[in-house]
Parts: structure tokens; C-alpha cells; sequence
């Protein structure tokens, strides 16, 4: 007896390499596919202007990188003790404008580095909700809790996104012509719009995806938010806001991404780094006892064979580790 409905998302060609460097944008989910390829020792920049939700602020982030933009103190606003951009996450703000431009620019530099040289940029969507600065005339990516009277909350129609980002792919080939695009819909709901406007963004931006990879060959869609929504389609899978998927949904996730965009061969290296990554975590009651002795010494033996195997993955950190904590 089947109890739900089976996604198999269709496989991402090429696939994605261990080596290959990932440059991820987009929303919060982002974060958690990100955190996840870093625990395995991939080549990871993630949301170099920070955390953005609408498909206007990440075409406007990947012009900056394209462009290699150098912000100046005209780019910046004072608001409650801090220096903000319009276009930038408040990750990035500070009370001296000083270091905030030092780390907007450094975080822009870094990302257009990076950008020439990636395999793939993953492209996350959030929601097509944006809002519109009255006076200045634009859309911002963040309010940084300015009075939004001061804004016009707009649902940006298909046109609109399909636009802006297909502006910067065209863009983004010029440099590096050999990348691979990878869109996605983060399934955290935003309830706040209410359920018939989180709907309705949600399938502008699905039918936007779709435009997208069907007008470019190096662009395709991996399904994150149909495995939430269709295949677990359970509160059990949600947090306690029943917006954001909780651990056991992302989980799911990525290992559906694993099986369908990283090729068969590498499986076993993604399963012993994430092995490696708990074992560092580890916490021993007794660290000085013959059976964590060898424990450590077992571990760091399996970080330099795969050190040798595979030379590209840096684990130099967790070779120090239990080298380090290793008294035998």
C-alpha cells in the first residue's frame, strides 16, 4: 500500500562534480543546501550580497558580481544606527560606513573572482513579492525595518522575472561561457502574504523557471519544492511556523539532490566526508582512554587516504583535528 506520492525529480546532466565550485544566491533555503555542501568540502560561495527572496534582488546581485561593482558611500543610507544598501542583506550594514562598504565591496570582489571560474551557479527563488521604493524609484532587497509606508509591495508578473534574469544569464556567459545554471523554488511558505498570494507567487515563479530553461541549454530546474510540497506534504515536515521545512525535510532534499544531480562514482566520497564531519563532532567523556585514542587515530587515517585519493578536497582541518587531539 503507498501512502504518498513519489517525486523523482529528473536528472540534472551534466552532473555536478565534487570539485566543481557552486556559487549559491537566493533565499533562505539557500543557506541549508549551502551549509550542507560545505559539511561535504565542496568548492561553496553562497549569497555574496546576503540572503535574497525576489528575482529582481538576485538579478540586481549578479549584475554587481558580473560588473565587479565598487560601492561608494553614495550607495549607502543611514537608519537606526547603521549604514544599509538598498540591494544588500543587513548582514552587511554596520555603524561605521567605513566597514560597511570594506565588507559589501570585499564580499562583490570575491564573488566576481569566484563567478568567472564556477561550474554552477544554483539560483534559489523565494517569492515574487518585491517592494518598491516610492522616492528612489527601485526595488530594494531589504527594508532594514524602514517604515514601509515608504515601499509599494508589488507581485512581479512572469514577464518581469523572466526579464531581469535572463538579462544577467546573458550576461554571466560573457565571462564565463562554460557555467551551468541551476534553478530551484525554495518551498518555505510565506504566510505572511497569506496562502492565496503565497500561491500565486509561487507559480509565477515556477512558470518563470520554466521559461528560463526552456529559452537556455545551460539552464535546468531541480524540483525542491515539489519534493516539500507534493512528496512529503506533511506539517510534520515543517518548523514549528509551519513555513520554514525543518531538518528532516532538507535532509530529504539534498539527499534527493545527491541522487539526482551528483554523479554515481562520487557517492561514496560525499558518505565518508559526511562520516568524517560527525566524527569531528564527537564529544568523548573520557578523551584520554585507549578506545578514543584509537578512534582519532582511525579517523585521521581515513582523512589522509582520502587526502590521496582525492587531492582537491581540502581536510587539512579535520586532519589537524584529530592529530591533534590524538596523544598515542
Amino acid at each position: 500500500m503507498q501512502f504518498k506520492t513519489n517525486f523523482i525529480p529528473p536528472t540534472i546532466e551534466p552532473l555536478m562534480q565534487h570539485k566543481h565550485n557552486v556559487l549559491l544566491l537566493g533565499s533562505c533555503f539557500t543557506e541549508h543546501i549551502s551549509k550542507r555542501m560545505l559539511q561535504c568540502k565542496m568548492q561553496v560561495l553562497q549569497n555574496p550580497n546576503g540572503i535574497l527572496f525576489n528575482p529582481i534582488s538576485v538579478a540586481n546581485c549578479l549584475q554587481n558580481i558580473i560588473e565587479n561593482k565598487t560601492y561608494t558611500e553614495a550607495d549607502l543610507f543611514y537608519h537606526l544606527e547603521a549604514w544599509h544598501s538598498w540591494h544588500i542583506h543587513s548582514n552587511y550594514s554596520n555603524a561605521n560606513k567605513q566597514l560597511a562598504l570594506q565588507n559589501i565591496n570585499t564580499a562583490i570582489h570575491e564573488a566576481h573572482n569566484f563567478i568567472q571560474k564556477t561550474d554552477w551557479v544554483i539560483i534559489t527563488l523565494g517569492s515574487a513579492f518585491a517592494y518598491w521604493h516610492n522616492n528612489l524609484q527601485i526595488f530594494v532587497a531589504n527594508n532594514h525595518r524602514v517604515n514601509l509606508n515608504e515601499f509599494t509591495k508589488t507581485l512581479l508578473d512572469v514577464t518581469q522575472i523572466t526579464n531581469s534574469l535572463q538579462q544577467q544569464l546573458d550576461a554571466l556567459k560573457i565571462i564565463n561561457s562554460n557555467v551551468q545554471i541551476l534553478l530551484t523554488i525554495s518551498p518555505v511558505r510565506h504566510l505572511r502574504d497569506g496562502l492565496i498570494d503565497n500561491n500565486r507567487s509561487k507559480a509565477r515563479l515556477i512558470e518563470a523557471t520554466h521559461a528560463l530553461c526552456d529559452s537556455n541549454n545551460n539552464v535546468q530546474y531541480f524540483g525542491a519544492y515539489e519534493i516539500v510540497i507534493d512528496e512529503l506534504r506533511d506539517y510534520r515536515f515543517y518548523d514549528i511556523d509551519f513555513a520554514h521545512p525543518n531538518f528532516m525535510a532538507t535532509e530529504y532534499v539534498w539527499q534527493q539532490f545527491l541522487a539526482t544531480a551528483i554523479h554515481a562514482s562520487e557517492m561514496q566520497l560525499f558518505s565518508n566526508l559526511a562520516q568524517i564531519s560527525i566524527a569531528q563532532k564527537h564529544q568523548s567523556n573520557n578523551p584520554t582512554s585507549q578506545a578514543h585514542q584509537q578512534f582519532l587515530e582511525s579517523n585521521l587515517q581515513k582523512c589522509l587516504a582520502l587526502k590521496a585519493q582525492y587531492p582537491h578536497v581540502n581536510l587539512q582541518q579535520e586532519i589537524q583535528y584529530f592529530s591533534t587531539n590524538n596523544s598515542a
